[in-house]
């Protein structure tokens, strides 16, 4: 492709595609961009490198030396812009597919994947090589707090790339990260999710199959020897492959666990870690990052240096404030294993208290009755759960939806505490009617689930 080009990104707010864009303009390119809502921090980002942005989607919004339109994840047919790069028969890109071509070509990438976990550990895996002065390029899904945003893009030969097996665009129905040439990938567990695109587990595990059959000879595959499905992925791989986890036939095994009120302390490969952070799940994600660093030529003592000055990311486990001795918290978790994996955290941190649950059903996955069992016996883990109307209703045949009702019966039924509350004013009347000195309230969403936050802090 030539140096001159002119691309045009069509929902270019969203955090990669913004990141990307930017990283284009550095690069020389022409960059132009739309979206449906355009507002800060992204647009203020944006309009700072100097692209120029357009809100609402209109044909007339390509502009007429546009040589390649990068057309969203986000966007499906029928919006103005796609159907006009058809209609006209235009150049038309994922964006991956820009990442693999202008940023992740000849680079060593470090691919982290997994149903759980993965923003996590690529985040420390970037901040290691970070504070050990390997400046990586990077683009992780969440808001690492060491890192100040999630996607640069430097001169260093390294990328750490945070991996979703979620379709790349509505004309590339393959995972994204078959697009990012790895050379070394972490696989943290397979679970089902995302009943949007897949019918099954079987159809998850065959995209991991095919991820593992792009790592190269000289590369390494580091998989959770704990996660069955992993296993099953892993087996008769191409590449050179280590399994990590606890138990006994792991390559690279962690022991010597311990949890404190701060943290927590692990051994592998004969190395004493420690990370400020509780859980199992947090260990596992630190044991991963570790494996990858050293595998990137970290030594031992940058990597410990490193992970004992992460900070975590935005909305995992983070404390939004604390009123009357009443504490909020609020975590991304919203597939079952994550929230019993977030409340058996939060039972570590805050051993003493009563916690409460706060539940939206808001991803593809959670909106659907998949996971109506499951969820109910997660939740019920919490000493009070309260589950909220589930978002967007219209997007999900009546026959597939989450009967939230039900799941707070369920929750009772399996020894819980549970309601159903539509609204976010009736939970924060309910929580503020019944919560004492001492108690942790979780707020579990991965939206922004009506500001109910900060209302608790106010109402508090």
């Amino acid at each position: 492709m030539a140096q001159n080009q002119h691309f045009h990104f069509v929902g270019i707010c969203g955090t990669a595609m913004g990141a990307v864009a930017a990283g284009m303009k550095a690069r020389g390119f022409t960059v132009t961009g739309s979206d449906a809502n355009v507002y800060p921090p992204m647009s203020t980002f944006l309009e700072g490198q100097g692209i120029p942005l357009v809100e609402g989607y209109q044909a007339s919004n390509i502009p007429a030396g546009a040589d390649v339109i990068v057309i969203g994840n986000a966007i499906s047919r029928g919006n103005e812009e796609a159907e006009a790069a058809l209609e006209r028969k235009l150049l038309y890109v994922s964006l991956p597919e820009v990442l693999k071509e202008h940023f992740l070509r000849g680079k060593r990438n470090f691919v982290v994947s997994g149903t759980h976990g993965k923003t996590t550990t690529s985040s420390m895996l970037a901040w290691l090589l970070k504070s050990a002065d390997r400046d990586p390029s990077y683009m992780i899904g969440g808001l690492p707090k060491n890192l100040g945003g999630g996607a640069v893009f430097t001169d260093s030969a390294i990328t750490v790339l945070e991996g979703d097996e979620y379709d790349t665009a509505f004309f590339d129905k393959r995972s994204k990260f078959l697009h990012y040439l790895p050379e070394c990938l972490v696989i943290n567990n397979i679970e089902f999710d995302h009943a949007d695109i897949y019918n099954n587990v079987e159809e998850i595990k065959l995209s991991f199959r095919r991820l593992l059959n792009i790592v190269p000879r000289n590369g390494m595959a580091f998989v959770n020897g704990d996660d069955a499905h992993a296993l099953q992925v892993a087996a008769n791989a191409p590449c050179p492959v280590k399994t990590v986890g606890m138990g006994e036939n792991c390559d690279l095994r962690i022991v010597d666990i311990d949890y404190h009120a701060s943290g927590s302390t692990f051994t592998i490969n004969g190395e004493v870690y420690e990370i400020p952070m509780v859980g199992e799940f947090n260990v596992r994600n630190a044991a991963m990052a570790v494996c990858a660093g050293l595998f990137a030529g970290l030594t031992p003592e940058e990597a410990r240096a490193g992970l004992l000055s992460f900070e975590g990311v935005a909305r995992r486990q983070e404390l939004k404030g604390e009123v009357n001795g009443i504490k909020v918290v609020d975590d991304f978790a919203h597939h079952p294993t994550a929230i019993k994996l977030a409340i058996a955290a939060l039972r570590q941190r805050y051993a003493d208290s009563r916690l409460w649950v706060l539940f939206e059903p808001r991803s593809n996955t959670t909106k659907r009755s998949v996971f109506q069992t499951e969820l109910a016996q997660s939740l019920a883990l919490a000493d009070f759960a309260v589950v909220a109307a589930i978002a967007d209703l219209h997007k999900v045949p009546v026959a597939e939806r989450l009967d939230p009702d039900r799941l707070s019966h369920d929750i009772v039924a399996f020894g819980g505490k549970g309601w159903y509350l539509p609204g976010v004013p009736e939970i924060v009347d309910l929580v503020v009617a019944e919560a004492k000195p001492g108690d942790v309230i979780a707020v579990l969403s991965n939206g922004g689930f009506g500001g109910i936050h900060q209302k608790l802090l106010e109402r508090l």
